[in-house]
């Protein structure tokens, strides 16, 4: 499957073909961004990929002036929240799953991941190895209560589509994802060439939602909020009691960071009753 991204890349995701899919010979497993000139390989029908949008910068199209540089940087400063949803065990996964059976899983998750995210608002910045980032942006007044609950419920409903899986699929364990989301101010534009425009999130923000998911891990834990969407998410809508508090070492910080976290199943709880309530 060809997937074109927000972003303006072209992502190729195999969805367990009998033959294989492949990308200058290299089988594809998990989402593969493709650039012109891609030899793709679908059973015994080889075809190259271009796409008229993206093209290379040339030394003919380069101007004179030794300023220039071939990454267009326009940027706007947005309040974002970022989510970074991680597929537990991957490797292991890979180890005990055959190359087609394994495909046909990874590209079923990350298409119906897009497609979750898309439904509550979000667009996917980036498919990045096992994980998924995914950026919502706000207003000037900040986050409201409908932003906060709408990021809750696909975090929610990622980890439902991830358990429906082990019931679709033989897998030898039921799959599991772990997740991490920041809210702050980050630099959001086109980080790309002229010709090839790459939308992207990027600053510090960006960086602890990435830690945060890393530290469930430690944590034990399944969601770690940073402390500037768990305030948004008190504020907002209250009842956030099921959130335990901690102080977390993340990497390349100089000191403990406040994280809040909690299972899957509290956050279920809390939507229910939030929702309810609401209704």
């Amino acid at each position: 499957m060809l997937q074109w991204m927000e972003t303006g890349e072209f992502y190729l995701i195999d969805l367990g073909s009998r033959n294989g899919t492949f990308v200058n010979g290299r089988r594809v497993s998990i989402p593969v961004t493709l650039q012109n000139g891609d030899r793709l390989t679908f059973g015994q029908t080889e075809v190259d990929f271009f796409c008229p949008l993206i093209r290379p910068v040339s030394s003919a199209d380069e101007p004179d002036s030794k300023e220039f540089t071939a990454t267009a940087t326009l940027h706007v400063r947005r309040l974002i929240s970022v989510l970074v949803v991680d597929i537990r065990d991957f490797t292991i996964l890979t180890r005990q799953l055959d190359e087609k059976l394994l495909s046909e899983v990874i590209g079923t998750w990350f298409r119906q991941a897009g497609d979750i995210i898309r439904e509550y608002g979000s667009w996917v910045d980036k498919y990045i190895g096992d994980a998924v980032m995914a950026v919502w942006t706000h207003g000037a007044n900040g986050v409201d209560r409908d932003e906060a609950l709408r990021i809750c419920q696909a975090i929610n409903a990622l980890h439902r589509m991830t358990n429906n899986l082990y019931h679709q699929y033989p897998l030898p364990f039921p799959i599991r994802i772990g997740a991490g989301v920041n809210t702050g101010f980050a630099m959001v534009g086109n980080t790309g060439s002229g010709d090839r425009p790459d939308y992207t999130a990027l600053g510090d923000t960006v960086n602890a939602a990435f830690r945060l998911e890393s530290a469930t891990k430690q944590l034990g834990l399944d969601i770690a909020l940073g402390e500037r969407t768990y305030q948004h998410l008190a504020d907002q809508v209250g009842n956030v009691h099921f959130l335990e508090r901690y102080a977390v070492e993340l990497k390349g910080y100089d000191s403990p960071t406040p994280t809040h976290a909690c299972s899957f199943a509290e956050l279920d709880r809390f939507l229910k009753t939030t929702l309810d309530t609401l209704h």
